[in-house]
């Protein structure tokens, strides 16, 4: 049971998993995971016992790496990264919709992930599009820069991959994508919200110029299960 002053942002990816997001969860025991090709978001308990580590191997498979921070990790099991982050939310941004924007589809997916492939705003892959909309913006018929929704905890929606090719920085395209975006979660009644790394000063500068406040600090890692794990 989550402790009573427990907010639903505490633990995001859970409770996305747990709510809006549950049609793309995949569960064993306590550990919850979206599938390899939508995110590498996963709920692993903050107080995790030997069968939780067991399920997490199920999950992700021999020598897969998971997102998992905070906890003391088992032997066998590598620590791959980690790193400082901050969650921010809105605190009165001008959210906006962009005539210039256009919505995304299956079709773009190639585009979006070679456009990710030049800009590294964080994970993006074959199947993130599932998790909610995402806009881009088009010059020339090339897609240029896009920011989408990523978790969704109910009532709340993150704003995620953000990113601009570098030939068209500096025209605020990431500043409008961001505003377009937040005015769509906004429209369904629910807050938005994003995470960053704690050495990306620019975006955050960014973020608090556009009305987000830093909410929390958060440590973000990754694990990488090891081959034996799967049935020992």
């Amino acid at each position: 049971m989550p402790a009573p002053d427990a907010h639903v942002l505490d633990q995001p990816a859970r409770a996305a998993l747990l709510g809006p997001h549950a049609h793309l969860a995949e569960r064993r025991g306590r550990v919850l995971r979206y599938p390899a090709d939508v995110s590498p978001f996963l709920a692993f308990p903050s107080d995790p016992v030997e069968a939780d580590w067991h399920d997490l191997a199920e999950l992700a498979g021999p020598g897969a790496l998971a997102g998992v921070s905070g906890v003391a990790v088992p032997p066998g099991w590598e620590v791959v990264s980690t790193g400082a982050g901050v969650q921010m939310v809105d605190d009165g941004i001008a959210a906006a919709h962009d005539p210039e924007t256009v919505v995304l589809g299956p079709r773009d997916v190639p585009e979006m992930l070679a456009l990710v492939g030049r800009t590294h705003p964080g994970p993006f892959l074959p199947r993130t599009i599932e998790m909610g909309t995402y806009l881009g913006i088009r010059r020339g018929g090339r897609l240029v820069a896009m920011a989408g929704e990523r978790l969704h905890p109910p009532g709340w929606t993150e704003i995620s991959a953000v990113c601009t090719d570098a030939d068209q920085r500096g025209q605020g395209l990431a500043t409008r994508l961001v505003l377009a975006v937040a005015a769509g979660i906004r429209d369904r009644g629910e807050t938005p919200f994003l995470h960053a790394a704690a050495t990306n000063t620019t975006a955050i500068r960014l973020y608090e110029s556009l009305g987000f406040t830093l909410r929390r600090t958060a440590t973000f890692g990754a694990v990488r299960v090891p081959t034996f794990a799967r049935g020992h």
